[in-house]
């Protein structure tokens, strides 16, 4: 499914994800303003890898004008079992609808691929914005030294059969 917006600053569209988009994801993740200080260890030397395009749904939200093909953010849904896996926006590009867009695609993916909820260990700081798009909270996902060292809320995505 396609799916874009318009806003602000011009058109965003969601697009299947390359092994060619590796390096730019990779640079979303480990430059996220989101992860500083207590939260760095997280992201250093992480890796968004041609490897885990192919084998994962993994969706990037890029400008179609302006700056045509600037990689705004991208998410990965992971079918078995069903999670959320990874979702990153630009720090420049929130605020702009590219969080709710790329989480309308991530719903229609999950549909399609006959899932009726899909699971997510948020960042701390995110929670409010999954909860803002329709995540319920259901649980704590404990800590996991040494790159992880604060517990991380555990919520849900009901995905509805028909829309």
């Amino acid at each position: 499914m396609n799916r874009s917006i318009t806003g602000r600053s011009g058109s965003v569209s969601v697009r299947r994800a390359t092994a060619r988009d590796a390096k730019r994801l990779t640079r979303l993740v480990r430059g996220s303003r989101a992860y500083e200080g207590q939260y760095a260890a997280m992201v250093a030397g992480y890796r968004v890898g041609p490897d885990y395009i192919e084998t994962h749904r993994v969706f990037v939200a890029a400008a179609t004008e302006g700056h045509e093909g600037q990689v705004l953010g991208f998410y990965s849904l992971v079918l078995a079992p069903p999670e959320l896996d990874l979702m990153f926006v630009a720090d420049q590009a929130q605020g702009r609808g590219v969080g709710r867009l790329l989480v309308a695609h991530m719903k229609s993916e999950a549909r399609a691929a006959g899932l009726d909820r899909v699971r997510v260990v948020s960042h701390p700081p995110a929670e409010g914005f999954y909860r803002s798009v329709g995540a319920v909270h259901v649980g704590t996902a404990p800590a996991t030294p040494p790159a992880v060292v604060w517990d991380r809320p555990e919520l849900e995505f009901r995905i509805p059969t028909c829309q």
